[in-house]
């Protein structure tokens, strides 16, 4: 749930009015970094919603919570529940976030049946918001994470296409929010191969009574990145005249791996389907390279070269 959307506000406002009884509209404004007409229409959300909550005119008036609130935990299914903690993880914050504070303290009342697979998919980590991202099916997602966290292994049916799907078996490693989508890294016995999975994809998951132990140096985002840059059409090498500590603040591990060729030069290493894509990652590189393969990305390189010239030229 990103931080500016009309829900968190509106979850913030309760917040505020709770913490701060009597807080004036301008106050809850300013706390939520809107216009004083937008924070009266959150506080007319949340009474739309069923939140009493009572204003008092006058120079010592404001908002406060009416008698009768209750935030009973039945209000939310499960399904409902993962919803919410899925929203809040891909949004912009991290565990200072007032939304992901305030999530805390829904589950923490919610019960048991509903807050433990809430609980587990809060865990995950590593968000980032893509407005163009597929999120996948709640509880589908909460199952894998837990299996994960037992060690068990899963079944599941995976779509290959619109009509097309493969069962396999999998240990499940990790779940892991990147660049907008959930994936799920691990083992499949299937294809005896590590393989990264888009949730939204899994049709179907059965835990199994099988027991597994992920790799004990597994570091999941970074093995996601690193797979995310390999097996695509194109295979790329880049070499930078600069140390690799410094082009590792430059490139972003999405787009391959950094291998030190001497003290002052850093090959990158990786692979693209979109070499216009590629390029465009290069122009932020605060160094000179040379791109030894494929040629097309050269091309695109020169394309882009020239455009940004264009853009930098004085007007006629």
């Amino acid at each position: 749930m990103p931080e500016n959307s009309p829900t968190a506000r509106a979850l913030l406002a309760l917040e505020l009015i709770q913490a701060v009884p009597g807080i004036t509209a301008d106050r809850l404004a300013e706390r939520l970094g809107v216009s004083e007409r937008a924070a009266r229409r959150y506080v007319g959300v949340l009474r739309e919603a069923g939140v009493p909550i009572e204003s008092t005119r006058g120079p010592y008036g404001g908002y406060r919570v009416g008698r009768g609130l209750r935030l009973p935990p039945l209000m939310f299914t499960t399904d409902e529940a993962l919803a919410l903690v899925m929203a809040v993880i891909e949004g912009p914050g991290d565990a200072a976030d007032p939304v992901a504070s305030a999530l805390g303290k829904i589950i923490r009342v919610l019960p048991e049946p509903v807050a433990d697979p809430a609980e587990s998919v809060r865990t995950v980590s590593a968000r980032r918001t893509d407005p163009a991202a597929v999120r996948p099916d709640p509880a589908t997602t909460a199952r894998l994470v837990q299996a994960a966290a037992a060690g068990r292994r899963v079944r599941l049916r995976y779509r290959l296409g619109a009509t097309t799907e493969r069962e396999m078996d999998v240990d499940p490693w990790a779940v892991v929010v990147r660049y907008g989508r959930w994936y799920l890294l691990g083992w499949s016995h299937t294809k005896d191969a590590r393989r990264v999975l888009r949730i939204d994809r899994i049709a179907g998951v059965e835990t199994r009574d099988e027991t597994f132990a992920a790799p004990e140096d597994l570091d999941p985002v970074q093995t996601l990145e690193a797979h995310l840059s390999e097996g695509w059409r194109y295979a790329v090498e880049v070499v930078i005249e600069a140390p690799v500590e410094a082009v590792a603040r430059w490139v972003p591990r999405k787009i391959g791996r950094l291998e030190a060729v001497d003290a002052g030069r850093t090959r990158l290493v990786g692979s693209t389907d979109e070499p216009d894509w590629y390029a465009a990652q290069l122009a932020g590189v605060g160094a000179d390279f040379r791109v030894v393969s494929p040629p097309e990305l050269r091309t695109e390189l020169r394309v882009l070269g020239q455009r940004l010239g264009r853009a930098g030229a004085e007007p006629a």
